[in-house]
């Protein structure tokens, strides 16, 4: 096996719609499924098995980790989100490991995935992986689009990494306690599992230069309601084009008159006026001294 995506999926505690939550996941998976080889597996890790079923070559990974966050909705707090993220994505590698992949992809629940990263991976074996920079960021609700060039920056669905890179401790199993997993991917969660911004000099600085991906690898889904970081498309946008489907299986959601009017329109030449909370508000409950992890039945 070449690669293996790994998707964590929030719990259903910390949503705004965990309705919603599995459409957006349904689109990443169908997103994954084109690719234009077969030589990948999906990996779904979350609370709560879809009820529809899963494309080919999609496995899910059911845990009972409690949620990280006691708040009701996405956007839980820096420090909640990064315990969550990094220990679902720790029990998704510990699952890609009877896959034997050469690289692991963490892909974000409702981001999309360019057709030909699998065969890219297969046909460049032997690299040291890769890190999308080039990438778009997508308004399915304004049906607009515009380029990015630092995705890796912004998106978590931007790192191709050899699996071996993770050493993947081979007492860990799917039924390993969530702090168990936490203490054995400890080094790798603020900047490369929980977190991506940094993820390129993290490995750098490991000895790990990861090349740029020659095109355009990954779709920063935003405006969705369910984003934790509550990114949004804003300004003028690049209407819908059909290479969206193309490439990354992204169907339009309006007509070219109302797709022209929200990408371009008055609407779109609006400022962002939204309201912030004061950051020593709104990070709160990121900071360490104000959180600690959950505590499960099996771990008192």
């Amino acid at each position: 096996m070449t690669l293996a995506f790994i998707t964590p999926l929030r719990h259903p505690r910390n949503s705004a719609d965990y309705g919603r939550v599995e459409e957006l996941l349904a689109d990443t998976l169908n997103s994954i499924a084109r690719q234009s080889c077969d030589d990948y597996v999906a990996i779904v890790v979350g609370n709560k098995r879809p009820s529809w079923r899963l494309p080919e070559r999609t496995h899910f990974v059911e845990v009972d980790f409690p949620p990280p966050s006691v708040h009701q909705g996405p956007c839980t707090g820096r420090a909640p989100s990064v315990w969550d993220k990094t220990t679902k994505l720790g029990i998704g590698l510990v699952a890609a490991r009877a896959f034997d992949p050469e690289y692991v992809m963490p892909v974000d629940s409702d981001d999309f995935v360019h057709r030909d990263l699998a065969a890219f991976a297969r046909d460049n074996s032997g690299r040291a992986g890769w890190v999308i920079k080039r990438g778009l960021i997508y308004s399915r609700r304004r049906n607009a689009f515009n380029v990015r060039r630092k995705l890796h920056r912004i998106c978590g669905t931007s790192h191709i990494i050899p699996f071996d890179a993770f050493n993947v401790p081979t007492e860990l199993t799917v039924n390993s306690t969530q702090n168990d997993v936490a203490r054995a991917f400890s080094d790798y969660s603020e900047r490369v599992l929980g977190g991506h911004r940094y993820a390129l000099e993290w490995w750098r600085d490991r000895g790990r230069h990861l090349e740029s991906l020659p095109f355009t690898g990954a779709v920063y889904h935003v405006d969705t309601g369910e984003n934790h970081s509550g990114g949004r498309l804003t300004g003028p946008g690049i209407p819908y084009g059909s290479h969206l489907e193309r490439d990354f299986g992204i169907s339009p959601s309006r007509g070219k008159a109302a797709t022209i009017w929200s990408s371009l329109g008055p609407a779109a030449l609006k400022p962002d006026l939204r309201l912030r909370r004061p950051s020593f508000i709104r990070t709160a409950q990121a900071s360490p001294e104000n959180w600690s992890p959950p505590v499960t039945a099996t771990q008192a």
